[in-house]
């Protein structure tokens, strides 16, 4: 072999040689980062194509308003309306005397007890025990010329018939017109004893023993005063909305503060028939059996209706009312639209209100809504429909 070709063999066999293993660590390296700078912009173009899907999505959930809904509440319960009144006495009756005098005695004071007929005072009449005393003897004497005038009628019947009879006509009429006046002073004398009318209590007595009494005059004393408190009466105002629902033998409860816990039966036994143009109620009276003793007339009392519910009607609450120029309207969600139903409302609850048309219990209602809220507009509910139920 020649010098040449030992050279040719020698650069063939070093260009062949294996290549540094430092220098497949930076291609590799390179490689790496290479592919990382084009992952990471990949991820950056992704990131940015979700926030902007997302945005978009936001935007377009943004233009769609979100209500709130309430289902009606359907097959109300019988409601319950509390009137206040004050309790009467049954009779609560003044006792006048009705004849002139002195009180002798008085019997009873306030508080007693009595019974009809039952003795409260004496007035002592001396002029009247006079004047009585003289018409009897009137009448005597009128009696007497009567007697006198039927023998001489007998004795003179054939000559002077008819002025015989006349005379006697005149002493008759005289007889009757002094025993009338004898009648009508032993029923003032009768007037002496003051007594009882009705079973009740004492509330008053106006008198003592020596007081004069003056039946005479326009504006007599009140001896006493009587009230029946077996059974008592309540007058109570029922407004007009409730008017035709209470009836003449509904039952009714009565509460008193003065007694706490407890309740008392009445029954409405009457009303006016008629609506106070005033203050637009019906007076009603409710009577409760007081054979107790327990109440007293003039206390402060509430008595308790029972309004029966109207067939088909639904409550909602007070915020689901739309007022509009075209009247009264609530919002029903029906296939993500909204539809303004035009409603008839009864009872005010306050917090809710009795729908009585234009509403079922299947509605999905609208509760606060906005005063923009258009007939038709789209919306979206949020969360699922609650009981609109009173609370």
């Amino acid at each position: 072999m020649t010098p040449n070709e030992s050279n040719q063999v020698v650069t063939a066999t070093s260009t062949s040689a294996p290549m540094p293993s430092g220098k497949w660590r930076n291609i590799v390296v390179g490689a790496v980062l290479v592919i990382g700078a084009a992952y990471a912009v990949f991820e950056g173009i992704e990131s940015r194509v979700e926030a902007k899907t997302e945005l978009h999505q936001v935007a377009i959930s943004s233009a769609v308003p979100s209500v709130n809904v309430v289902l009606p509440k359907g097959g109300a319960e019988a409601e319950e309306i509390e009137r206040p009144g004050n309790t009467q006495a049954f009779t609560d009756t003044p006792i006048y005397a009705r004849t002139s005098g002195y009180i002798r005695h008085w019997y009873v004071d306030i508080g007693a007890r009595v019974k009809q007929g039952d003795l409260l005072a004496v007035v002592e009449t001396p002029e009247l025990d006079q004047q009585l005393r003289q018409a009897k003897a009137n009448l005597a004497n009128a009696e007497a010329n009567l007697q006198i005038a039927d023998i001489t009628a007998t004795r003179w019947q054939n000559l002077l018939k008819t002025d015989s009879v006349s005379h006697q006509e005149a002493k008759e009429a005289l007889v009757d017109s002094n025993k009338a006046n004898v009648d009508r002073l032993e029923q003032l004398q009768s007037f002496e004893r003051i007594v009882a009318p009705v079973d009740g209590v004492i509330t008053a007595r106006n008198t003592d023993i020596g007081a004069l009494i003056q039946a005479d005059t326009t504006a007599p004393k009140e001896l006493f005063h009587l009230s029946a408190i077996q059974k008592l009466r309540i007058y109570v105002p029922v407004p007009e909305v409730y008017a035709p629902s209470v009836k003449t033998g509904d039952k009714a409860t009565v509460t008193l503060d003065a007694f706490p816990g407890q309740v008392f039966a009445g029954t409405l036994v009457r009303n006016a028939n008629a609506i106070d143009s005033a203050s637009r109620t019906l007076n009603v009276e409710v009577d409760v059996d007081n054979s107790s003793g327990q109440l007293m007339p003039g206390a402060y009392a509430f008595v308790h209706f029972k309004i029966p519910a109207k067939r088909g009607a639904v409550t909602i609450p007070s915020n689901a009312l739309l007022f509009r120029s075209e009247g009264l309207r609530v919002g029903v969600v029906r296939n993500s639209h909204v539809a303004l139903l035009p409603i008839t409302i009864g009872q005010d609850y306050g917090d809710a209100v009795e729908v009585l048309s234009g509403l079922t219990a299947r509605d999905s209602v609208v509760v606060n809504p906005s005063d923009s809220l258009a007939n038709g507009a789209q919306v979206q509910v949020e969360g699922n429909a609650k009981n609109g139920a009173r609370q």
